[in-house]
């Protein structure tokens, strides 16, 4: 027998197919969700949560879920290129480098780094992908980079900014900007949600 917040999940998931609950609109509340159906609300919960795994809504349950727009697939064909669409939230900071940051910028470990991650948002304003940026002292010119392109689990933090549930896949673009001389001078991560973007290198 089926659970009962399956059994909601699939009576939501129709509403948004049937376009009872149109694309781009606020999605109800879990007790809303809960008082129409006579549901609980612990399976409303679970219902709303099973819909967002599977992309039909985008936000944060703190804040208002709405209803997903279908998810079209974007390339990354350079990922050291301007970004040409908007900035969402952009959060400054320094910062000592970790082992990880030493190599990947050939510091000593503990040196004052400088610390940026934005959200770039899509043509229509909605979140993208995240870059988090490192350097040490003023932004530098840089003549050449190189990328590398992993997947893993999105984290709870990079989730919340792009509306997405954390641990969902996400490729890992790892980009190191270098000067004339080889050395790098600035070193990034922008995270993707792999069901939204692939790379071409």
């Amino acid at each position: 027998m089926e659970s009962p917040h399956r059994r909601l999940a699939a009576k939501l998931r129709q509403r948004i197919e049937d376009g009872t609950y149109p694309q781009g609109t606020r999605f109800p509340s879990h007790r809303a969700i809960a008082t129409e159906h006579k549901a609980g609300l612990g399976a409303a919960y679970q219902a709303v949560a099973i819909l967002r795994a599977e992309g039909l809504l985008e936000g944060s349950p703190r804040r208002r879920l709405t209803v997903a727009h279908p998810v079209g697939v974007r390339t990354l064909a350079d990922p050291d290129a301007s970004w040409p669409h908007g900035r969402g939230d952009v959060e400054c900071s320094r910062m000592r480098a970790d082992a990880d940051l030493a190599v990947r910028l050939g510091v000593p470990q503990g040196a004052a780094l400088h610390r940026e991650r934005v959200e770039r948002l899509d043509p229509d304003g909605r979140p993208a992908m995240v870059l988090t940026s490192w350097r040490r002292g003023a932004r530098q010119p840089h003549s050449s980079y190189r990328v590398t392109v992993r997947t893993e689990p999105m984290t709870q933090k990079d989730a919340d900014l792009l509306g997405l549930p954390a641990g969902i896949p996400a490729l890992m673009v790892q980009r190191t900007r270098y000067d004339g001389a080889g050395m790098p001078v600035e070193v990034a991560d922008l995270v993707l949600p792999s069901d939204r973007w692939q790379v071409a290198l």
